[in-house]
């Protein structure tokens, strides 16, 4: 059994980046959340093919394989983080992504799907990560809604900022579940939040690990 994970990079204040198998690298500035993305290579055997999906407006629409997960002040994937930036005093608008495999290659089985952040959000007034993402009392697959910019219910987690003990997000409704073919996680739901006082920040990265049995 290997373990994958998926990086993804992000600042304070406005600029977001992923990494995981996929790697998402993204930088909150004031103003804007900016991200870059790029293929992390496994190491050793058969791998099965893993990509980042994100839905998007009133109709769910489905953008497979995101190239970034910039986060701004409109719903739209891979958005461009300048023209879009986040006011100080003002969330993120919420991204809805998910784990999606493709294809298991040779392997049997993916699960134990664990996502975190490492690195501080920010230095002045208050930035906020939350996520729908829990270790206990987890709520099932969040049912997709229209991206908001306000809070929406069960998203109300504070991102880890190290490696959950145990499984964090969903699939199939259960933190025990697991794809034996190609498919897709529980929605992972998360949003940047700011106070009037927030400033741009550092850089933090946002990791997606999953296990893969051969």
């Amino acid at each position: 059994m290997k373990k994958k994970i998926i990086s993804y990079i992000k600042a304070n204040k406005t600029n977001l980046t992923m990494v995981g198998l996929f790697a998402l690298i993204a930088v909150i500035l004031p103003g804007h959340f900016a991200s870059a993305f790029a293929f992390l290579p496994l190491l050793g055997g058969t791998v099965a093919t893993v990509e980042i999906d994100e839905a998007n407006t009133a109709g769910e629409t489905l953008t497979h394989n995101i190239t970034n997960s910039n986060m701004g002040s409109t719903d739209a994937v891979n958005l461009d983080p300048v023209a879009y930036p986040i006011t100080p005093g003002t969330n993120s608008y919420i991204k809805y992504q998910k784990i999606h495999v493709t294809s298991l290659g040779t392997s049997s089985k993916i699960d134990n799907l664990k996502i975190w952040r490492t690195g501080a959000l920010g230095t002045g007034g208050t930035h906020g990560h939350v996520t729908n993402a829990r270790l206990t009392a987890y709520a099932g697959a969040k049912a997709f809604a229209t991206p908001v910019a306000t809070a929406v219910a069960t998203v109300d987690q504070v991102m880890p900022s190290s490696v959950p003990a145990t499984a964090n997000l969903g699939i199939a409704g259960s933190l025990t579940g697991s794809l034996t073919g190609a498919g897709s996680s529980d929605y992972l739901c998360h949003q940047i939040t700011t106070d009037a006082s927030a400033t741009a920040g550092s850089t933090s990265t946002m990791n997606y690990q999953y296990d893969e049995t051969a």
